[in-house]
């Protein structure tokens, strides 16, 4: 099982933002969503969007919304 992780991270690193799907399709719509509604302040300020791969749920944030 593959299991797609977005995670949006403010400057300090803190996890601002996490979405997890087993759907490669929902997290690729979720990235880019995550892209596009940072501003160019937050853009600046070092504000980041990250998707990566993990195998289980036991390695998914916590605090992520959880999609199957």
């Amino acid at each position: 099982m593959v299991i797609w992780v977005n995670e949006q991270r403010d400057p300090s690193g803190i996890l601002y933002a996490c979405i997890a799907s087993c759907s490669e399709e929902h997290a690729q719509a979720c990235h880019q969503s995550f892209q596009e509604n940072l501003t160019e302040d937050q853009k600046t300020a070092g504000w980041t969007v990250q998707m990566h791969q993990v195998k289980t749920w036991d390695e998914v944030p916590a605090s992520a919304l959880k999609l199957d």
